[in-house]
């Protein structure tokens, strides 16, 4: 009889403890994934850590702006940027500038998603990029605002890595950009 007291609690217990420890793991940060003419990238938004920025990539993707732009800066070795040209290197329209974030706590490192600026740090808008490396040079440090990191590639990377080894160009007055563009045919919350 004690034996199976013993069991059914050591059952019981397990099956609480399981589903505790599942629904600790259960991130409820949100996520989008870009349809790419190269394959599909799926981020986790860390919407604790850089709220502003989040909440501002989030409007560009409801609103359907990232769809058939390109990744117009790809930099085997760095990075791939995105979300502020078409196909024909068309800028597209965007919000007001946000606020910079990058005293969060994150860190550029491989696979993790910041917004691109100009040198001014309060200065993105829609473009962003993704470190195909660990970039720390592009952290803050002290005083000196580094560039928002706001999320990270959670499905995908082979996809990034495709992206960052492809032939590129100069066209017009811009550099790095693919021979083959690289479109976001679709970009949507999950």
């Amino acid at each position: 009889m004690l034996t199976q007291l013993n069991k059914l609690l050591l059952i019981t217990f397990i099956f609480l403890f399981s589903h505790f420890s599942y629904a600790q793991n259960t991130s409820t940060n949100p996520k989008v994934v870009l349809e790419t003419t190269a394959g599909s990238i799926t981020i986790e938004l860390f919407s604790n850590e850089a709220p502003v920025t989040v909440e501002n990539f989030l409007r560009y993707i409801d609103e359907g702006l990232y769809v058939d732009t390109q990744f117009h800066r790809v930099i085997s070795g760095f990075m791939i940027q995105g979300g502020g040209f078409t196909k024909d290197l068309k800028k597209k329209p965007n919000h007001a500038p946000i606020k910079n974030e990058s005293s969060n706590g994150l860190s550029n490192k491989r696979g993790t998603i910041a917004m691109a600026r100009t040198q001014d740090p309060n200065s993105a808008t829609n473009q962003f990029f993704i470190n195909l490396v660990d970039n720390l040079n592009l952290n803050q440090v002290g005083n000196r605002a580094g560039y928002t990191v706001f999320g990270e590639v959670s499905q995908g990377v082979e996809v990034i890595d495709k992206i960052g080894k492809v032939k590129t160009t100069t066209r017009s007055r811009y550099r790095n950009v693919p021979v083959e563009p690289i479109l976001i045919l679709s970009a949507k919350r999950l």
